[in-house]
This record gives structure tokens, C-alpha cells and sequence, in this order.
């Protein structure tokens, strides 16, 4: 019996290096057990060999799908940390940069548009009082031109960031400034020679002020607006972006969470403890920054949606309501600098009046909470009714030919008098104008600082949540040791 074995022992002992004796080719089952074990030592071999399969076969153990789960998400939190503190920082510097560069682009471009309105209607009126001009409106018209002047150097300023790819709108840009640093000295040069002409009592003077407030309102005026409305879609186009909520980010918190919530679930059912401590502070972590960024972000976003239409839209129809009141004044004093009857000059000041007036209505009736807009607004209705009774009296006397009661009624300081009335239109609409950019300028202010610091707590509280659930995972890989 002895003898019989030892053939079957030798086989045994010497499988894995492929020693088979004659005898155990005849029995089946001990061929069997010498194949598993060659088998076996051809499995072993191959782990120690290869990385990827020593990889495999160890992530197949539950200490393995624990350290995978582990490194998911590690990697899920650091991305979901880095995607969300960027995108709330992009937000945040475009609203820096709203509020620091382009803002005050868009307002040197409406002061310089206002300015030379300004400046057209206040040269007009000097010139028809006839010999020198009062110092009021010698001052009127040197500001306005000095303002007109600081503000194209501004506006001539590099272009915001982007500014200059967009839509190949920079050369036209360009050509508009162009224009305005050559064409306003032309202008300037043009009402001196009138004035001095009017000094000295020689008619040619009227002339060469019609060829000045043409000039200015064929080409000056024109491209003035072009480059304030530029400026102005510069405001509006970031806006429209911002008063949307951060989807993106919600959505990468949202499937973080869900995640963890899963890898608890797993956890409780695997190790029979219902309870992580780490992985409890690592869905806190994430839970507290998506409250944080419900709130903020829903908060920048009304901030946003307040500065789009509480400030920004309404700026830009208080600056074409003066504009248009400048206009209407240029041609009031023009009907008298041509001493004509004031028949289309009479129309064209009429359907100004009409639209500021329009305008206004619509403002009040689209702000009905903002008393910053519709208490200046109701009274510049208020004058634009006194202005318009006042151009009656004095059309009535250009119709009588009463040529010097006319001009006394035009540019006279009496409660009846047109300029009265566009002084106190003018002087609303400038509160106005100056009460909505305060409103529009705190908004994107304080939407700014929100997402700023949003940006930075989410991604600080995303690290907490990896460190959380590597001190969660750690001891439960290591009770399989």
C-alpha cells in the first residue's frame, strides 16, 4: 500500500514543475487535481507579472471596490470643487469687470453724447441774444464743450476685454472717434466765427452757426450715438448671461450628493454599520455649499435682473430722452437764429416732445415701485407741459412778428419763458439719469461680492468633503487587513 502511494505523493509534490509519473496517467481524478494546480501556479504567475491583472483580481475584493469607490470620489468632489469655484469666479470677474471698465466706458460715451447736445443748444441760444451773450450761457456752452472733450478722451480709452472681436466692431469704433476728434474742433472753430461775427453785428454770423449745428447734427451728433449705443450693448450683452442661475454648477452638486448617497448605501450594506462619520461630513459639506449657492445665487441673480431692469434699461432710455430734449431745444433757438416761420422746426419740436413724453409714460408704467425713476419723471412731465405752453407763446409771437419778444420768451429767466421749462426738464431727467446708474452700479456691485465669495466656500467645502470621505473609507479598508 505504501509502494502504491508514493507515485501518487511524488506527483503531488512535484506538479507545479510539470513532473508527472507514468503511474498517475492512469487514474483521471489525480490528472484533474495536477492540471487545477498547474492551473493555480499559471494564475499566480500571471498577477505577479502584470500590474492590470494584479489590478483586476484586487479590485474584485471588497477592500478593492472600497479604495476604488474611495478615488471616485476623491476625484468626483475635486472636480465638482475646481468646476464650481471657476465658473462662480468667471461670473464674478465679468461682473468686476462690468462694473470697473465697461460701465464707465458706456457713461463717458452718454456724457459726451449729452454734452454736445448740450453744448449745440446752448451755443444756439447765446447767439440769438444778440450782440454778448449772457455769462450763463457763455459758461453752459464752455462746459458742456469742456465735458464733451474729457469724455472722448475717455471713451477713446483701450477696449474692454473681448471688446475688440466682437462683430469687427472696433474699426468702426475707431472711425467714430475719428470722427469726433476732428470734426468737434471744426464745430468749435465754426461757433467762434459765428459769435464774433454776431459781436460785431455782421448777418453772416447766422450763417456760419446754421453750418455749425449741421454739422453737429449731420455728422457729430451721429456718431456719438453710434459709439454710446455700442457702448451700451457692451452692458446689455454680459447681462443677459448673468441674470441666468448657474445650472451647471447645481447640477454637478446635485449628482456629487447623489453619489455619496450611494456609496453610503453600499457601505451600510456591506460593513452592516448604518452610520459614517466621514461620509455624513462629506454630504453635510456638499449640502451646506448647495444651500450657500441657492441662496447667493439666487440672490446675485435678482440682483442682476434688478441692475438689467432697473438700471441699465432704464439708463439708456433716460440718456435718449435728454438727448432728445437737447434736440428739441436746438430747434427752438435754430427757428430763431434763421428768423423764418417756424413751421417744420415747430413740427420737429413738437414730435420730440411727443416722444419724450411717450417715454416717459412708459418708463413710469414699467417702474411703478421705483420711486428713483418715476418721481423725476412725473415732474419732467409736469415741465415738458410748461415748456411746450411756453413754445406756443413764442411761436405765436413769431407769427405776429414780434421777432424780440420771441427771443425774450425763448432764452429769458421768467417762470413763462421755454427756458425755464427745458432747464427744468433737463434738470429732472439728470437726477434721474444719476439715481438709476447709482442703482444699476450697487446691484452688479453687489451680485459681484456675492459670487466671489460663493466661488471660494463651495470650493473650500468640496476639499472638506474628499478629506471627509477619506477618513470615512480609510478605517473600513483596513478592517479587511
Amino acid at each position: 500500500m505504501s509502494a502504491q502511494q508514493s507515485p501518487v505523493r511524488s506527483a503531488l509534490t512535484h506538479a507545479g514543475h510539470r513532473v508527472v509519473p507514468e503511474s498517475s496517467q492512469a487514474n483521471p481524478r489525480l490528472r484533474q487535481v495536477i492540471a487545477d494546480r498547474r492551473e493555480l501556479a499559471a494564475m499566480t504567475r500571471d498577477r505577479v507579472s502584470s500590474p492590470i491583472a494584479a489590478f483586476r483580481f484586487y479590485a474584485g475584493t471588497t477592500p478593492g471596490r472600497l479604495v476604488v469607490i474611495m478615488l471616485a470620489m476623491i476625484l468626483a468632489c475635486a472636480l465638482t470643487g475646481w468646476y464650481s469655484s471657476s465658473a462662480l469666479s468667471t461670473r464674478s470677474e465679468t461682473l468686476a469687470t462690468l462694473i470697473d471698465r465697461t460701465e464707465p466706458l458706456a457713461e463717458s460715451a452718454e456724457v459726451l453724447y449729452s454734452s454736445l447736445s448740450v453744448a449745440d443748444a446752448a451755443a444756439n441760444s447765446a447767439f440769438i441774444s444778440g450782440g454778448r451773450e449772457s455769462t450763463q450761457l457763455r459758461h453752459q456752452y464752455a462746459d458742456a464743450v469742456a465735458s464733451a472733450g474729457t469724455a472722448l478722451v475717455a471713451s477713446a480709452d483701450a477696449a474692454p476685454p473681448g471688446e475688440e472681436t466682437t462683430d469687427g466692431d472696433q474699426p468702426a469704433i475707431r472711425s467714430d472717434l475719428a470722427l469726433l476728434a476732428t470734426q468737434i474742433p471744426v464745430y468749435t472753430g465754426l461757433i467762434e466765427t459765428a459769435r464774433t461775427n454776431n459781436r460785431l453785428g455782421n448777418p453772416v454770423g447766422s450763417a456760419y452757426l446754421v453750418q455749425a449745428s449741421s454739422l453737429m447734427q449731420d455728422q457729430i451728433l451721429p456718431a456719438a450715438k453710434r459709439l454710446y449705443d455700442q457702448r451700451s450693448t457692451a452692458i446689455s450683452e454680459p447681462q443677459r448671461t448673468l441674470t441666468v442661475p448657474p445650472w451647471g454648477v447645481y447640477v454637478a452638486l446635485a449628482g456629487t450628493i447623489l453619489m455619496l448617497a450611494l456609496v453610503a448605501r453600499y457601505l451600510a450594506l456591506r460593513t452592516r454599520r448604518h452610520f459614517n462619520i466621514g461620509l455624513i461630513l462629506a454630504l453635510a459639506s456638499l449640502v451646506v455649499g448647495t444651500l450657500w449657492l441657492l441662496v447667493t445665487g439666487l440672490t446675485s441673480v435678482a440682483a442682476a435682473n434688478t441692475a438689467k431692469n432697473g438700471g441699465a434699461d432704464p439708463l439708456h432710455e433716460l440718456t435718449s430722452m435728454r438727448i432728445l430734449t437737447q434736440q428739441a431745444r436746438s430747434v427752438e433757438t435754430l427757428s430763431l437764429v434763421r428768423r423764418t416761420a417756424p413751421a417744420q422746426l415747430d413740427q420737429d419740436f413738437t414730435g420730440s416732445i411727443d416722444r419724450i413724453t411717450a417715454m416717459a409714460d412708459t418708463l413710469i408704467a414699467q417702474n411703478p415701485d421705483a420711486a428713483e425713476i418715476t418721481e423725476p419723471l412725473e415732474k419732467t412731465k409736469a415741465a415738458l407741459r410748461q415748456w411746450a405752453e411756453a413754445h406756443s407763446g413764442v411761436t405765436d409771437e413769431l407769427t405776429s412778428g414780434d421777432f424780440a419778444a420771441a427771443v425774450d420768451q425763448t432764452i429769458g429767466t421768467s417762470e413763462s419763458s421755454t427756458a425755464t421749462g427745458y432747464t427744468a426738464v433737463n434738470d429732472s431727467l439728470l437726477r434721474a439719469i444719476a439715481d438709476t446708474r447709482a442703482t444699476f452700479r450697487d446691484k452688479i456691485h453687489t451680485a459681484q461680492q456675492l459670487l466671489g465669495f460663493t466661488g471660494s466656500g463651495i470650493g473650500l467645502l468640496c476639499a472638506l468633503a474628499a478629506l471627509s470621505v477619506v477618513g470615512g473609507l480609510i478605517p473600513r479598508i483596513r478592517e479587511y487587513r
